[in-house]
Protein backbone atom coordinates (compact mmCIF):
# COMPACT_ATOMS: atom_id res chain seq x y z
CA UNK A 1 0.00 0.00 0.00
CA UNK A 2 1.24 3.45 -0.87
CA UNK A 3 -0.39 6.81 -0.19
CA UNK A 4 1.12 10.02 -1.58
CA UNK A 5 -0.28 13.38 -0.53
CA UNK A 6 0.29 16.66 -2.30
CA UNK A 7 -1.15 20.15 -2.57
CA UNK A 8 -0.09 21.70 0.70
CA UNK A 9 1.52 25.10 0.98
CA UNK A 10 1.37 28.54 2.50
CA UNK A 11 -1.89 30.46 2.17
CA UNK A 12 -3.40 33.52 3.79
CA UNK A 13 -6.40 33.24 6.08
CA UNK A 14 -9.57 33.06 4.02
CA UNK A 15 -7.80 31.34 1.16
CA UNK A 16 -8.22 27.89 -0.33
CA UNK A 17 -6.16 24.82 -1.06
CA UNK A 18 -6.94 21.44 -2.57
CA UNK A 19 -5.07 18.43 -1.25
CA UNK A 20 -4.73 15.20 -3.22
CA UNK A 21 -3.82 11.70 -2.14
CA UNK A 22 -2.96 9.11 -4.76
CA UNK A 23 -3.35 5.56 -3.53
CA UNK A 24 -1.95 2.29 -4.82
CA UNK A 25 -1.60 -1.30 -3.73
CA UNK A 26 -5.24 -2.01 -2.94
CA UNK A 27 -8.67 -1.85 -4.55
CA UNK A 28 -9.24 1.85 -3.90
CA UNK A 29 -12.92 1.93 -4.85
CA UNK A 30 -13.80 -0.64 -2.19
CA UNK A 31 -12.56 1.26 0.84
CA UNK A 32 -13.31 4.15 3.11
CA UNK A 33 -10.67 6.86 2.93
CA UNK A 34 -9.86 9.45 5.56
CA UNK A 35 -7.97 12.69 5.96
CA UNK A 36 -6.31 13.44 9.29
CA UNK A 37 -4.23 16.37 10.43
CA UNK A 38 -1.68 17.01 13.12
CA UNK A 39 -0.92 20.51 14.31
CA UNK A 40 2.34 21.33 16.12
CA UNK A 41 2.21 20.04 19.67
CA UNK A 42 -1.19 18.41 19.22
CA UNK A 43 -2.49 14.91 18.63
CA UNK A 44 -3.49 13.73 15.20
CA UNK A 45 -7.18 14.33 14.57
CA UNK A 46 -9.68 13.02 12.04
CA UNK A 47 -10.78 15.70 9.60
CA UNK A 48 -12.97 13.99 7.01
CA UNK A 49 -14.14 10.55 5.87
CA UNK A 50 -15.57 9.31 2.59
CA UNK A 51 -16.96 5.84 2.12
CA UNK A 52 -17.05 3.76 -1.05
CA UNK A 53 -20.44 5.25 -1.98
CA UNK A 54 -19.08 8.77 -1.41
CA UNK A 55 -21.01 9.43 1.78
CA UNK A 56 -19.02 11.92 3.81
CA UNK A 57 -18.45 12.92 7.41
CA UNK A 58 -16.56 15.89 8.82
CA UNK A 59 -15.10 17.11 12.05
CA UNK A 60 -17.16 19.94 13.49
CA UNK A 61 -14.19 22.27 13.18
CA UNK A 62 -14.16 22.00 9.36
CA UNK A 63 -17.82 21.38 8.55
CA UNK A 64 -19.05 23.79 5.89
CA UNK A 65 -15.50 24.76 4.87
CA UNK A 66 -13.86 21.51 3.77
CA UNK A 67 -15.09 18.99 1.20
CA UNK A 68 -13.76 15.47 0.77
CA UNK A 69 -14.26 13.72 -2.56
CA UNK A 70 -12.86 10.78 -4.47
CA UNK A 71 -12.10 9.79 -8.06
CA UNK A 72 -12.02 6.03 -8.21
CA UNK A 73 -10.75 6.06 -11.80
CA UNK A 74 -7.66 7.93 -10.61
CA UNK A 75 -7.34 6.17 -7.21
CA UNK A 76 -7.33 9.61 -5.67
CA UNK A 77 -9.03 11.23 -2.71
CA UNK A 78 -9.21 15.00 -2.43
CA UNK A 79 -9.70 17.53 0.32
CA UNK A 80 -10.93 20.93 -0.83
CA UNK A 81 -10.27 23.44 1.92
CA UNK A 82 -11.94 26.84 1.78
CA UNK A 83 -12.10 29.77 4.19
CA UNK A 84 -8.88 28.58 5.78
CA UNK A 85 -8.02 29.74 9.28
CA UNK A 86 -4.66 29.89 11.07
CA UNK A 87 -5.86 27.05 13.30
CA UNK A 88 -6.02 24.82 10.20
CA UNK A 89 -2.23 24.89 10.07
CA UNK A 90 -1.07 21.29 10.28
CA UNK A 91 0.41 18.37 8.42
CA UNK A 92 -2.42 16.64 6.59
CA UNK A 93 -2.35 12.88 6.14
CA UNK A 94 -4.27 10.46 4.00
CA UNK A 95 -5.30 7.22 5.69
CA UNK A 96 -6.42 3.76 4.58
CA UNK A 97 -7.93 1.24 7.02
CA UNK A 98 -6.34 2.94 9.98
CA UNK A 99 -3.08 1.11 9.28
CA UNK A 100 -1.60 2.90 6.31
CA UNK A 101 -0.46 6.50 6.18
CA UNK A 102 1.14 8.79 3.67
CA UNK A 103 4.05 11.05 4.60
CA UNK A 104 1.74 14.03 4.80
CA UNK A 105 1.60 17.47 3.26
CA UNK A 106 2.11 20.67 5.23
CA UNK A 107 -0.57 23.35 5.21
CA UNK A 108 0.36 26.70 6.73
CA UNK A 109 -2.29 29.41 7.06
CA UNK A 110 -1.02 32.88 7.88
CA UNK A 111 -3.12 35.48 9.67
Amino acid sequence: VKLVESGGGLVQAGGSLRLSCVASGFIFSSYIMRWYRQAPGKERELVATIDRLSSTHYADSVKGRFTISRDNARNTVYLQMNSLKPEDTAVYYCNHRGDYWGKGTLVTVSS
